[in-house]
């Protein structure tokens, strides 16, 4: 049976533009891509976005849909373009201009995960590069794209909250609100993928929930938002990075003791962010 490539898990009705994404908590590892790679199970997870899924599932619950990749982001990444194919992995890519993704093994289908470790003993084919694309990486984009574009029939907007969690060594040298390490950084772009209300509003969810708030810094969103960003056609992207000490064992890959805890603050959360995209109630008759 092939991999499933997302779950998509939609409310009841849909009362807000919001739309909730994750696009690397993947982790249905198929066996034939464990015994390709040089990697044992656990190694081969580092580079997961684990239990990103799992902390935001009460989304549809708010009214907004909540998409999940379900494929591996070592297998596929699905926040970087389709056309960016790493020539020292992919047989037949040509060498292109500077990129620094693809350069760093980071491409469409990763050389690494993280800490630069090899995934594979060699090269791989295009057409093998081509299928995970195929498979995989247009379905989610496929599927993303309509929600945001339903989103818009509904609501004449849509807003893309992108989720993602970041190494805890990631934030180490940054200074969030407060001047404290941030929880969260929210990347937009600097500001070419969202408007600036609606940063602010996303901020102001986080913030209320107790956490440390940074922007664009030291991410600042990557393909999906710079891709989906379109403030002046009312379509916004946010990239949401959340500290994964906050909720789990980095090296253990598995949820710390704190993580029933973070994740009903992040469901309070998720209640004000789905009210961004809230249309306003008519106003009574007199």
């Amino acid at each position: 049976m092939a991999q499933r490539p997302y779950t998509l898990r939609m409310p009841d009705t849909r009362s807000t533009s919001v739309v909730f994404a994750s696009p690397h908590s993947g982790r249905n590892y198929a066996r034939t891509f464990l015994s390709a790679s040089v990697l044992d199970e656990q190694s081969i997870r580092s580079s997961e976005d684990a239990f990103v899924d799992l902390l935001f599932e009460e989304a549809p619950l708010t009214g907004a849909p909540l998409l999940v990749a379900d494929t591996p982001r070592a297998f596929i990444d699905l926040n970087r373009s389709s056309e960016e194919l790493d020539p020292a992995l992919v047989e037949g890519v040509r060498h292109s201009q500077m990129n620094p993704r693809i350069s760093s093994g980071l491409g469409v289908v990763p050389r690494v995960v993280a800490n630069g470790r090899a995934i594979y003993r060699g090269k791989m084919t295009l057409a093998e590069a081509q299928r995970r694309i195929d498979r995989h990486w247009r379905p989610y984009h496929d599927t993303l794209q309509a929600l945001l574009d339903e989103a818009h029939a509904l609501f004449d907007e849509a807003i893309l909250v992108d989720l993602h969690s970041m190494p805890h060594e990631a934030v180490q040298t940054v200074t969030g609100s407060m001047g404290r390490r941030p929880d969260v950084v929210l990347g937009d772009r600097f500001g070419s993928a969202c408007s600036g209300a609606i940063v602010d509003m996303l901020e102001e969810a986080f913030v209320n929930a107790g956490l440390v708030v940074a922007r664009n810094a030291p991410f600042a969103g990557a393909y999906i938002t710079q891709r989906y960003g379109r403030p002046s056609r009312k379509q916004h992207a946010v990239q949401v990075e959340i500290d994964r000490a906050l909720y789990m064992d980095e090296r253990e890959i598995c949820p710390n003791e704190g993580f029933d805890a973070f994740k009903a603050l992040m469901s309070r959360a998720l209640y004000d962010i789905a009210e961004i995209g809230r249309p306003a109630l008519p106003l009574a008759a007199e």
